[in-house]
């Protein structure tokens, strides 16, 4: 077990750098460009492909650091460039933990690196499980998934909402319901090859923040894939199934439902993004102050001017050391018994909301235009407070962690 540390080592810091550099000179200089475009920014994907940043082996060795510290790095400085474009670069992670949450040996090493592509024909992959009813609610999901016994196959029908990626994928990963009695424990989760009769692109979504990245709906019709497909085996859901039946029956103690394993694992991470977007606001925040003056003065030469940035930045550092901490507890098998993963997710996103606010103030009537970035950064950060569960479902998770209680 790797020991806890607030200090990266030399190999870390080099990663940082390098991740550092192409977040300043490759995203960063076009970054208003594809929020304005609200397009996928293929070209970027395919330059970070070209040095190995976009890729199934170096997301691998981040995903494996003993440490527990590779993906919180990368991820702030990725968004630190820029969130819209840091969400397309890193999007596809979500369906690759998707797989390795849930997916067979076999699985992983067929449908991850399909998910990447390589440097000369870079794809990227989508995770789907909220839908038009269902978002916090995943006991209200609605896509099926039948067995056909027969032909050994599955056959999915609905409507997913809010998928990065959506429609474009080359490979998706769709949570549907298996067996409705049970509710959010009769899910599963699902490979759709690329090419597969019966799914398309429903809307795509015009956003506030984040315009960069793809989001749509994705829609499946009557999509059959192979019983190789279901993640994890049918063997395996058939126990998994049973057991919750059982449970059911008793009052026995709640199983987590395949979304929600996803989730879990990546909501760390979602603080480490937010980390990046509240970081680049209060940077630029603070180099105005130094140089804007009023009143013959620069104006962090005030108080009420100097005491937010103080603010802005012990927010910062405070948001970062529990992204740390459930990081390395997430590596080492550490049980988030305090619902860490949560609460990291839940304090990160609310300090990006309020730290890139504070730095739009700071500049006044200039943070208000698209002539400088902080507006951008204001409202690509508030997406960190409702995607992969909303601020009011990891105090709803933290609550219920701490009392005991199935808290409504």
């Amino acid at each position: 077990m790797a020991e806890f540390s607030f200090e990266l080592d030399d190999d870390q810091k080099a990663v940082r750098d390098w991740i550092h550099g192409f977040a300043a000179d490759v995203m960063r200089p076009a970054a208003a460009e594809w929020d304005e475009r609200e397009e996928t920014p293929w070209p970027i994907i395919q330059e970070a492909a070209k040095i190995g940043l976009y890729s199934l082996d170096f997301y691998a060795q981040q995903y494996f650091d003993p440490t527990g510290l590779g993906i919180p790095m990368t991820m702030e400085e990725l968004f630190w460039g820029d969130a819209g474009i840091a969400l397309s670069i890193v999007g596809t992670g979500l369906a690759a933990v998707g797989v390795l949450a849930n997916g067979t040996e076999e699985q992983i090493g067929t449908w991850i690196p399909q998910m990447y592509g390589d440097a000369d024909d870079v794809k990227v992959a989508a995770f789907c499980s909220s839908e038009p009813d269902a978002g916090s609610d995943v006991g209200s999901m609605r896509t099926r998934a039948v067995y056909d016994e027969a032909k050994d196959e599955w056959v999915l029908n609905g409507t997913k909402t809010w998928a990065t990626n959506g429609g474009i994928a080359n490979v998706h990963v769709v949570v549907a319901v298996v067996d409705p009695d049970l509710g959010s424990k009769g899910h599963a989760s699902f490979i759709i090859p690329p090419g597969t009769p019966g799914l398309s692109q429903g809307q795509k979504f015009k956003k506030h923040g984040i315009r960069a990245s793809h989001t749509a709906e994705v829609v499946l019709d009557q999509v059959r894939v192979p019983g190789s497909c279901l993640l994890g085996g049918k063997e395996k859901l058939d126990e998994r199934l049973a057991r919750a039946r059982e449970r059911a029956k008793s009052g026995g103690e709640r199983l987590k439902n395949a979304a929600m394993a996803t989730f879990e694992a990546s909501r760390p991470a979602v603080g480490a993004m937010a980390v990046g977007t509240a970081r680049a606001a209060y940077e630029v925040a603070l180099d105005y102050a130094k140089t804007r003056e009023q009143f013959g003065r620069p104006i962090i030469d005030n108080q009420g001017v100097a005491f937010q940035l103080a603010d802005m930045r012990t927010r910062i550092d405070a948001a970062r050391l529990m992204v740390w901490r459930a990081s390395w507890m997430a590596v080492n098998g550490r049980p988030f018994e305090s619902a860490e993963g949560s609460m990291s997710k839940l304090f990160a996103s609310e300090t990006a909301k309020q730290v890139t606010a504070q730095a739009v103030q700071i500049l006044g009537g200039n943070g208000f235009t698209r002539e400088y970035p902080v507006e951008r950064m204001h409202r690509d950060a508030a997406i960190y407070t409702i995607f992969e569960g909303t601020s009011e479902i990891q105090r709803l998770v933290i609550a219920r962690t701490l009392s005991g209680v199935q808290i409504r």
